[in-house]
């Protein structure tokens, strides 16, 4: 059997097309459709809002926008803050421990040392120096800690030599009294 082409018709079932029509014969159709909806871009023509409404405050109220009008800062400010961060309470230290670290405190240091190089020291320093004097002094009281054990220490420098060596002397029979208890 020889092989047949498929044809584009349909055959009697097929949709049935419009008959064909000569140009003369259309009906003339414009170019343009009907306009639907705004006009492009009235929102940001003010002058032709104004000229649409009698007064102006009815156009801003018929402005079909949403959302905020407030104007917007475009830059940026010139201090930033920083978010206030809760402070977390630190155990509280011990009388000891906070004398230790008044004690230890490098510039309280370095001030002394200049007092004692004879230095004098700015008005700020000094005050702070003081009160930095007067803590150790109160948590000493507190802790019962005296300067009687600094001041024999002082009287003897300026005591005479023969005082000195009845104190050694003293010092050695308390020695040779602590080797014979064992």
């Amino acid at each position: 059997m020889a092989r047949s082409k498929k044809t584009r018709k349909g055959g009697e079932n097929a949709p049935k097309l419009a008959p064909r029509v000569k140009k003369q014969d259309r009906k003339v159709v414009d170019g343009k459709r009907a306009e639907t909806g705004r006009k492009s871009g009235g929102r940001h023509n003010e002058t032709l809002l104004m000229q649409q409404s009698p007064n102006g405050t009815q156009a801003k109220k018929k402005d079909p926008r949403h959302g905020s009008k407030k104007p917007v800062a475009l830059d940026l400010p010139t201090s930033i803050a920083e978010p206030i961060k809760a402070k977390t309470p630190q155990p509280k230290l011990s009388d000891e421990q906070k004398l230790l670290k008044l004690e230890e405190d490098p510039r309280l240091n370095s001030l002394l040392d200049m007092l004692e190089e004879g230095r004098d020291l700015s008005d700020a320093d000094q005050k702070w120096l003081d009160g930095q004097l007067t803590k150790i002094e109160q948590l000493m009281k507190n802790l019962g800690i005296t300067d009687a054990d600094d001041m024999p220490a002082k009287q003897h420098k300026s005591s005479s030599d023969e005082d000195l060596l009845s104190r050694f002397e003293s010092g050695e029979s308390l020695l040779k009294d602590y080797l014979t208890k064992d």
